[in-house]
């Protein structure tokens, strides 16, 4: 399985022309969503409030007057990438470029000609490549080559997983395994507990969102689905014995992965090769199998208490 296999679908943000729209709609089928909004302040609005993986501007629908609206989000965003779509020659197309290009969008898809609709697509799945889950992804399991593949999906979820997802038992249920057998099963391997995967994690995905400077630590928490802000800053002083802003300055997405490696992965790296937290067939039901008798051994068993049940 490849990472990109599973990475769910993308978020794309867009300002375009009902036309592009379709196109663009039709093109990102099993690919991305899109979200199409009529202003710019609604595309910062969902760039706050929602997992978004790319912004596409349209240049025939790009004013002047946007200038400062776009140059701001590229400016409070940066991760998130900014892309261009040339559709049409207009009067305006060359001038309309070059204001785009001075606001800091610097990727252009040029779609006038159709395999510019499929550089679009490329470019959509390249970016989901370079997401901090993905990196993550790639970096443990280059970490832990030859582990078994049960212990590989476990730390996969821990990036694949919604962030809805905050409790050790619904990361259990969601890999199906009883909550306290897969919490047990830790400790006997002399691994550490998977709460601390699970927030370290968490913390990962939180340093990247911060990376932008549209975010503010209250809207990450709240992306994050911690129950306060004030919930947020208690789990980054536990962790990591700082505060919230002092984090946000501390660490980048990447650090904040190095930092897991060199505490949960590297020291435990062979006990994680041969560790399997996740069975499919429960042991119970493998031992109830082994005490069954045979049926060859049932037969006399059967003939003697009819004997006694006739005498």
């Amino acid at each position: 399985m490849s990472v990109n296999d599973s990475v769910p679908p993308r978020a794309i943000v867009t300002f375009l022309t009902p036309a592009e729209r379709q196109r663009v709609d039709a093109l990102g089928q099993g690919s991305y969503t899109t979200v199409h909004r009529e202003s710019f302040e609604d595309m910062m609005r969902d760039l706050r409030t929602k997992p978004v993986s790319a912004i596409l501007v349209s240049v025939s629908r790009y004013q002047q007057h946007h200038a400062n609206q776009v140059a701001r989000m590229v400016r409070e965003f940066p991760r998130v990438p900014a892309v261009a779509l040339l559709t049409g020659n207009e009067a305006r197309t060359t001038q309309s470029l070059l204001a785009l290009g001075q606001q800091g969008v610097q990727t252009l898809v040029d779609a006038r000609d159709p395999a510019g609709w499929r550089d679009l697509r490329q470019f959509v799945n390249r970016e989901a490549a370079t997401t901090i889950e993905a990196i993550a992804i790639r970096r443990v399991r280059a970490d832990l080559v030859g582990a078994n593949e049960d212990c590989l999906r476990f730390l996969d979820e821990l990036f694949l997983a919604p962030r809805s997802l905050t409790t050790v038992r619904q990361l259990a249920r969601r890999l199906g395994v009883v909550p306290t057998t897969f919490m047990s099963r830790f400790f006997r391997a002399g691994i550490p507990a998977p709460k601390k995967y699970l927030a370290t994690a968490r913390l990962v995905r939180a340093a990247r969102l911060l990376e932008n400077p549209g975010y503010s630590l209250t809207q990450v928490a709240f992306l994050l689905e911690y129950s306060s802000p004030q919930s947020f800053s208690r789990h980054v002083m536990h962790s990591l014995h700082c505060g919230a802003a002092e984090f946000r300055k501390a660490y980048s997405g990447e650090t904040m992965l190095e930092h897991m490696r060199q505490r949960l992965i590297l020291p435990f790296q062979q006990q994680l090769i041969a560790f399997v937290p996740v069975e499919v067939t429960p042991q119970w039901i493998s031992r109830s199998t082994l005490a069954l008798p045979s049926p060859r051994a049932s037969v006399p068993l059967v003939s003697a208490a009819l004997m006694g049940a006739s005498a």
